[in-house]
């Protein structure tokens, strides 16, 4: 705080006190003569209305509200510039409960620190506080469930575009995951694009156009086939979704197969590791790896 500053506040909080002091001084007493003094006010012809002084007790109420006022600015910071007699500031306290709350936190995380993250999704401790934490951090794009939504995956079932082992799984959370579907209309074009998403679809056993379907093949192996695979069953490595299952993150439908291939999708994971710490995400990813065989992916025209 600037000196001048200080000197306002100092002056300020003097003026504040010194008027109290006075306002009470005058109110305690009463004039000299009279014994009960009345506002002029009065009603139904008998209710009048006295000006008489504070009852005692009320009045040492204020007086110590006073001292009490003195007592603060003289250990606690308020009176200017001063820091007050005991040192205290709000950022010594928020340090002292970052403190608090990390060695807490190096106590709950200690007891894990040993163990992969297939072990600690079996300790009932490690995934209750994984599942806390995915509620703080997750629950937002995964939802309170885990089973996703348009554009962010179901993470309970079979289907895992990065890989659902529980080392994979600890990396997506840990250094996040970018993926990029890049557009192909210009080199589908007008008539391959809707030939595409028939074979698309067929290799999830949806209904097709199968005259379409079958010169959307050759399409397919010409473009699709280097991060999908020939069966299309996608690759982890390369964050390639498998096209065989019920497990489309954008949804299964024609439109939306080719909105995918048109535009192309951009999807991106953040990096974790920075917000939560290590630790908290190796607990995080056990709760995760403990959900994701809680509902199989099955054959249809499901979207997720």
């Amino acid at each position: 705080m600037s000196g001048v500053w200080s000197v306002y506040v100092i002056a300020l909080t003097l003026i504040t006190i010194i008027g109290s002091v006075w306002l009470l001084a005058m109110t305690a007493r009463r004039p000299p003569g009279k014994e009960e003094e009345t506002t002029g006010h009065s009603w139904d012809g008998d209710l009048t209305e006295y000006n008489n002084p504070l009852p005692r007790w009320w009045l040492w109420l204020f007086v110590g509200t006073v001292v009490f006022a003195g007592i603060y600015l003289t250990f606690y910071p308020g009176f200017g510039s001063a820091s007050g007699t005991l040192g205290w500031t709000q950022e010594a306290q928020l340090r002292a409960e970052q403190r608090r709350y990390d060695e807490i936190a190096r106590r709950t995380y200690a007891k894990f620190a040993s163990l992969d993250v297939a072990q600690i999704a079996g300790n009932a401790e490690a995934v209750n506080l994984g599942r806390n934490i995915f509620a703080n951090h997750c629950a937002t794009c995964h939802g309170t469930d885990a089973r996703g939504a348009v554009g962010f995956p179901n993470l309970t079932d079979a289907s895992w575009q990065w890989g659902g082992e529980a080392e994979q799984i600890h990396q997506s959370i840990l250094n996040g995951r970018v993926a990029a579907m890049p557009s192909w209309s210009a080199v589908l074009g007008p008539e391959g694009t809707p030939q595409t998403v028939a074979y698309v679809r067929s290799l999830a056993g949806l209904g097709h156009n199968a005259t379409a379907a079958a010169a959307g093949k050759a399409r397919y192996d010409g473009v699709c086939v280097a991060c999908h695979g020939a069966d299309g069953k996608g690759n982890p490595l390369m964050g390639a979704p498998d096209l065989t299952d019920s497990a489309w993150l954008y949804g299964s439908s024609e439109a939306a197969i080719t909105e995918s291939l048109v535009k192309g999708r951009a999807g991106q994971m953040p990096a974790h590791g920075p917000l939560l710490g290590e630790d908290a995400v190796k607990v995080v990813a056990a709760y995760v790896y403990s959900l994701r065989n809680a509902a199989p992916v099955a054959q249809g025209d499901g979207a997720h």
